[in-house]
C-alpha cells in the first residue's frame, strides 16, 4: 500500500529575514523622512517665502537626482555582485543629512539637503530592491515587495503623526521637529548594519562581472521595456506630494495639521499595499494597474474639482489607493522581467526613468499652479493618468500573470 492521501498542500515559502530587517530599515528613515517632509512645503512657502514654482523644482530635482544615481548603485552592485555596502552608504547619507533641514535658512539649503538626501537614495534603492528578489523565491515576490512597501509606508505615516505631536509640543517650532527626526534615521542605518545578510556569498561571487557595456542594454527583453515606458506615463500622472499638502493648506488645514495630508495618504497606501502585493502573485498585472490609474483619476478629480478639505481629503486617500494598487506590482514587473545578472542595473533604469519623468511632473504641475491656479494642477494629472490606463489597456502583455 502506497503513503494515505493527504489534501495538504505544499508549504508556501517564508520571506527572509533580510526581507523583513529592510521593512524595518524602511520604516525608520522614512519616519525620520516624512516627519521632515510633511513640514517642508509650508516651511519653505511660509517661513522662507518661496514660490511654489520653487517647491516644484526643489522636489522634481531631489527625485530626479535620486534616480540619475540609482543607475549607478544598480550598475554598481552588478558588477561587484555585492548589495549591502552600498545600501549601507545610502542609508548613512540620508543620515547625515538630516541636520541640514533645522539649519536652513534659505532655499538653497534646503535643495543642498535634499540633493544629498536624494544621492542617498538613489545608492541604496537599486541595490535594496535587488537584494530582495536574489533573496526572495519567485512564487512569493509580490508578498515580499508588498510587505516592504506596507513597513515603508506604516513609517510614511507614523513621520507625519508625529510631526504634529512634536509641533504642538513645541508650539510650532519647525526646526525643533526636525532636529528630532534625527533619531529615527539613525536607528535605519543600525537595522542595516546588524538585521540585512548578503546573499550566499558563493552566489554573490559567481555573479560579479565585468562593467555593463551599452550593448548589454540589449540583454533587456521588451517586456522590461514595456514596464519602464508604463512607469514613465504613471509618474507624469503623479507628481510631487508636496502638491497634495499645498492644496490642504491652500483649503485652510491649519498649519499644525498639515502632517495629516501625509497620514491619511500612507495609512491608506500601507493598508492596501501588502494586499496588493499578495493578490498579484495570483491575478495579471493589468487589471490591478488600471485599478491603481483609476483611482489616481479620481483622486485628481476630488482635488480639482470638490471644494473645501472634504474634497482635499477625498483626493488624498485615492491617492493612497493608487499607491498600493501600483508601486510594489512595479517593483515586482521590474524584477520579474530583468535577467538575473542585470537586475540592479534594471532598477536603476526603471527608477531613472520615472524619475526624470518626476521632475517634468512637478516642474509642470508648479507652472500650472502658479500661473492659473491649483486645479489646473490636478486637472492635468489627471489627463496623463486617463493616457496610462489607456496605454495599459491597450498592452496584451498586461493581461497574464506574473511576468509580462
Amino acid at each position: 500500500m502506497g503513503p494515505p492521501p493527504t489534501d495538504q498542500q505544499p508549504s508556501r515559502p517564508r520571506i527572509p529575514k533580510t526581507v523583513w530587517a529592510l521593512g524595518l530599515v524602511s520604516f525608520f528613515m522614512d519616519v525620520s523622512s516624512e516627519t521632515i517632509h510633511a513640514l517642508l512645503p509650508v516651511f519653505l512657502t511660509v517661513t522662507l517665502g518661496v514660490s511654489v514654482t520653487l517647491v516644484g523644482l526643489i522636489d522634481g530635482v531631489a527625485e530626479s537626482t535620486a534616480a540619475v544615481t540609482k543607475v549607478f548603485s544598480g550598475y554598481l552592485s552588478d558588477r561587484w555582485g555585492r548589495r549591502k555596502p552600498l545600501i549601507l552608504f545610502g542609508y548613512g547619507l540620508g543620515a547625515l543629512t538630516k541636520p541640514l533641514f533645522a539649519v536652513a535658512g534659505g532655499p538653497i539649503v534646503v535643495l543642498g539637503a535634499r540633493f544629498a538626501d536624494r544621492i542617498g537614495k538613489g545608492m541604496r534603492g537599486a541595490p535594496r530592491d535587488a537584494l530582495m528578489a536574489d533573496v526572495t523565491p519567485p512564487e512569493i515576490r509580490g508578498r515580499a515587495f508588498g510587505l516592504r512597501q506596507a513597513l515603508d509606508t506604516a513609517g510614511a505615516f507614523t513621520g507625519p503623526l508625529l510631526a504634529i505631536a512634536l509641533m504642538i509640543l513645541f508650539a510650532g517650532d519647525i526646526r525643533a521637529v526636525f532636529w528630532v527626526a534625527v533619531i529615527p534615521a539613525v536607528l535605519a542605518v543600525a537595522c542595516v548594519v546588524l538585521g540585512v545578510e548578503e546573499r550566499d556569498p558563493s552566489s554573490a561571487k559567481s555573479s560579479a562581472r565585468p562593467p555593463v557595456r551599452v550593448r548589454d542594454l540589449g540583454e533587456f527583453s521588451r517586456a522590461f521595456w514595456v514596464v519602464v515606458a508604463i512607469g514613465i506615463t504613471f509618474t507624469l500622472a503623479r507628481f510631487s506630494e508636496a502638491f497634495l499638502i499645498l492644496k490642504a493648506d491652500a483649503e485652510g488645514l491649519p498649519l499644525v495639521l498639515a502632517p495629516l495630508v501625509l497620514v491619511v495618504l500612507n495609512i491608506v497606501y500601507a493598508t492596501g499595499a501588502y494586499p496588493a502585493g499578495a493578490l498579484s502573485d495570483h491575478v495579471p498585472a493589468g487589471p490591478l494597474l488600471i485599478a491603481g490609474l483609476l483611482a489616481l483619476l479620481f483622486a485628481d478629480l476630488s482635488l480639482a474639482l470638490l471644494p473645501g478639505l472634504f474634497g482635499v481629503f477625498l483626493g488624498i486617500a485615492l491617492w493612497g489607493m493608487h499607491m498600493a494598487l501600483t508601486q510594489g506590482l512595479l517593483a515586482k514587473l521590474v524584477a520579474d522581467n530583468a535577467p538575473e545578472h542585470l537586475r540592479g542595473s534594471a532598477f536603476g533604469l526603471f527608477n531613472l526613468a520615472t524619475g526624470l519623468s518626476l521632475l517634468f511632473a512637478s516642474v509642470i504641475a508648479g507652472l500650472a499652479w502658479d500661473m492659473i491656479g491649483p486645479e489646473s494642477t490636478f486637472l492635468i494629472g489627471g489627463g496623463f493618468a486617463f493616457v496610462a490606463a489607456m496605454l495599459v489597456g491597450s498592452t496584451q502583455a498586461f493581461r497574464t500573470r506574473a511576468k509580462v
